[in-house]
């Protein structure tokens, strides 16, 4: 359905050329100009910014985002949040020959995503909120996730950022939803030449995403607008787990917020930004 609706949309905007004033486009002239004439161009078809995904669409939103940088300065955190398909909400309303596919979970993660914006707005879980911004995308699997930029009234202490935010793995002996929750859902893989799973991997032996990380004993800066957040090793007391037949320990651990993580049961990603590379 969503394919239909599309193409119905990109046909209106094909039809309809004249009245979105497409002779007044900058870039438009710029390219008769370049190319030597319109008949190397062929029949132009010119998508207004009102089409989703189109390159005015996201141009404008780029320019947003850099307005609120202009007003507020960097962003403080980068959260995203993908949809789970075994979600209560999901599983209960499926046939036993139905998946996740057949059901719409758009509706469900519009449901959680607004409770996960009424938890850290009101509920204050990174304190007051000063303003934000987020986006709703779908992944090639065809599960939705949603990226989201917040600006805080006080700014972040970094020496802190370990009491928030975690890329370790936990003791079971003390949370032992959370730990399972942990294994089952941001641990990133395992994939490489050595595993199974090499989906992420290019022609060279390193991983695209950049696991494995490094053992850390404390966080450090990094200069890709994201820190390196701590992950002892088994030495210093870092925990292990095992994953599809392979022992894993903290640097295939994805940056999560335990509360939220513990509160959706989803796969959060929490990154502190400190560089205004990451809302680009």
């Amino acid at each position: 359905m969503a394919a239909k609706m599309e193409s119905t949309r990109l046909e209106y905007i094909k039809l309809n050329q004249s009245k979105f004033i497409t002779d007044s486009y900058i870039h438009l002239h710029e390219g008769l100009r370049s190319d030597g004439g319109a008949r190397k161009l062929g029949k132009p078809c010119i998508l207004p910014s009102s089409y989703t995904g189109g390159p005015r669409c996201m141009h404008e939103r780029t320019q947003d985002a850099m307005t609120y940088v202009r007003h507020y300065g960097r962003p403080d955190l980068f959260v995203t949040i993908t949809c789970n398909r075994k979600w209560v909400e999901i599983t209960r309303e499926l046939f036993p020959s139905q998946q996740y596919s057949h059901h719409p979970i758009a509706r469900v993660f519009r449901l959680q995503l607004c409770k996960l914006m009424d938890l850290i707005l009101k509920g204050r879980v990174f304190r007051r909120v000063k303003c934000h911004m987020y986006t709703e995308e779908w992944q090639k699997r065809g599960l939705p996730h949603a990226h989201i930029l917040l600006w805080l009234n006080d700014n972040v202490d970094a020496n802190k950022i370990d009491d928030f935010i975690s890329a370790e793995i936990t003791d079971p002996a003390l949370v032992l939803l959370l730990h399972e929750v942990i294994k089952k859902d941001i641990i990133h893989g395992p994939c490489g030449v050595n595993y199974e799973k090499r989906l992420r991997w290019s022609s060279a032996p390193t991983c695209t995403k950049g696991y494995r990380r490094k053992f850390i004993s404390k966080m450090q800066a990094a200069t890709d607008g994201y820190p390196l957040y701590r992950r002892r090793s088994p030495a210093e007391g870092g925990r292990t787990v095992t994953v599809k037949g392979h022992t894993l320990d903290n640097r295939w651990v994805v940056p999560y917020c335990p509360l939220l993580f513990k509160t959706f049961g989803a796969h959060i990603n929490v990154e502190y930004c400190h560089s205004v590379k990451s809302i680009k």
